[in-house]
């Protein structure tokens, strides 16, 4: 495993109307349904990773509908403005909000959004958000510009457990199109791993994956898994059996 690299500056967050009117919507709407008994209990829940406003995700998605209403199509700019604005607010809804909308409008974006990704994967790091960013927008960045797994490669070999774990999951939802070598190497060189959430993604990879091509995963435990922790094997072999 390399050194962690100085932490890159964040990026500059780019002047946008659109993302003026989201924020200035979003502010107002979340703020005016915040129920401070259920932000105490979401913040216990999530370890204190960040304060929250209370709002569930029935309430909150609502919400968020409202803020979009009526808006044209983002621009890069207009979605890098928006997610780095949000994740400058402490609240966790915000966090979400912006992860949500990336999820929507991901295809707005070219492969030089993926250091606004980076940031916003490593800071106020936790699984609620990172999985979501791994799973829909760096992985659909990734299919969108292949020249990226180069970059996915520099990931899961950081010391930042967030961008191993965000390496390994990217290509969740990739099913046939999934790059199984790189798959399966990203999980043999984290396979000792100490912390629980790059075990535990190794093993949910490997289960997802396995919904496509089961014998492949049985294959690869069966020659390395000795190599691996046995949450992850649980993991990976939850849905096919040994």
């Amino acid at each position: 495993m390399r050194v962690t690299e100085d932490r890159p500056a964040p990026p500059r967050v780019p002047d946008s109307t659109p993302a003026d009117t989201v924020l200035e919507r979003l502010v107002a709407a979340y703020a005016s349904a915040a129920d401070p008994v259920a932000a105490d209990a979401m913040r216990a829940y999530m370890k204190d990773v960040a304060p929250f406003l209370g709002l569930k995700t029935p309430v909150r998605r609502a919400l968020s509908r409202t803020v979009e209403a009526g808006l044209p199509r983002p621009t890069e700019a207009d979605c890098t403005a928006v997610a780095l604005r949000c994740w400058e607010l402490p609240e966790r809804e915000y966090h979400y909000f912006a992860v949500d909308y990336l999820r929507r409008h991901v295809r707005r974006c070219s492969s030089g959004f993926l250091p606004v990704t980076r940031h916003l994967v490593t800071t106020v790091p936790w699984w609620d958000t990172v999985d979501l960013l791994a799973a829909h927008v760096v992985g659909a960045l990734v299919a969108a510009d292949p020249a990226l797994t180069a970059e996915m490669d520099r990931w899961s070999a950081d010391d930042d457990m967030w961008l191993v774990r965000t390496a390994l999951l990217h290509q969740l939802r990739h099913k046939e199109r999934t790059d199984s070598d790189r798959l399966f190497d990203y999980c043999l060189r984290q396979s000792g791993h100490p912390d629980f959430f790059v075990r535990k993604a190794i093993g949910w990879a490997l289960r997802e994956y396995a919904k496509t091509d089961p014998d492949a995963v049985r294959d690869l435990l069966a020659r390395e898994g000795d190599r691996f922790a046995p949450l992850s094997v649980r993991e990976a072999l939850k849905n096919i059996g040994a």
